[in-house]
């Protein structure tokens, strides 16, 4: 079953990402990134994206993480924002009463795309 599967399907992610949005665009350390942004539009792709980077049908269309974050990048995004975002997500996962071990699923496949989104080239493996 994929981790889509097991959080609840579509309806699940739908409602994370709404409650996820409404932290989001409260929170001061992230919200002016948000100020021209047509927000209908940008949950409609954060819904697709999540679907299918959580193993859901595949409907996303948007740019890959570092080409859709490049800008945001030039304007100063770094870590201390892409925390801030992980935490919102944590918290709304939370108060949608998500298993830890799913939401600990979540966040370990967002980390993921850390370097992508901070377009940086990920440090090279160390050696045991």
């Amino acid at each position: 079953m994929s981790l889509f599967e097991e959080l609840g399907g579509e309806a699940a992610v739908d409602a994370a990402v709404d409650v996820f949005y409404r932290h989001v665009l409260a929170d001061e350390r992230i919200a002016h990134w948000f100020e021209d942004v047509d927000m209908e539009r940008q949950a409609s792709k954060q819904k697709a994206f999540m679907t299918m980077a959580f193993g859901g049908p595949h409907h996303y269309t948007g740019l890959d993480m570092r080409k859709g974050h490049t800008h945001l990048v030039a304007r100063g995004l770094n870590d201390l924002h892409f925390d801030a975002v992980v935490e919102n997500l944590v918290t709304s996962l939370n108060e949608l009463e998500v298993a830890p071990d799913k939401v600990a699923q979540v966040v370990a496949l967002v980390e993921t795309l850390r370097d992508d989104v901070l377009s940086r080239t990920p440090a090279p493996a160390t050696e045991a």
